[in-house]
């Protein structure tokens, strides 16, 4: 319960931020049997897949870290089956990662953090 509850609090800080940039959210918490993909917007014609990575502090190293080559590959598949399922078709995509450090009210949004 509190990792769900905090986990929903750091995606709601990204949310906010993002529709401060004027990012449009489509879709919170995509889920299929594939994985799941925190956020998902559209800003300037880019279809964006978001991951959202908080923690309290640095002192284990930095959000962004904890997104592992296996997790990559969970999102990868997750966002061709978002593509596949709602029919886009020749869209840009970028994957971003938005890692919130609470503690110093932190937050670093890595555009194009992996490519496929």
């Amino acid at each position: 319960m509190y990792k769900e509850n905090k986990g929903f609090y750091f995606e709601e800080v990204a949310r906010r931020y993002l529709v401060d940039k004027k990012y449009v959210i489509l879709d919170i918490n995509f889920l299929c049997k594939f994985g799941e993909i925190d956020i998902i917007a559209l800003k300037d014609g880019v279809l964006v897949f978001i991951e959202v990575k908080g923690r309290k502090n640095i002192d284990f190293g930095y959000p962004r870290e904890y997104v592992t080559p296996i997790k990559i590959k969970k999102i990868i598949s997750t966002a061709n089956y978002y593509l596949m399922k709602k029919k886009y078709d020749n869209i840009q995509c970028r994957f971003d990662i938005v890692e919130i450090i609470s503690n110093s009210k932190e937050i670093n949004h890595i555009e194009n953090a992996f490519e496929v």
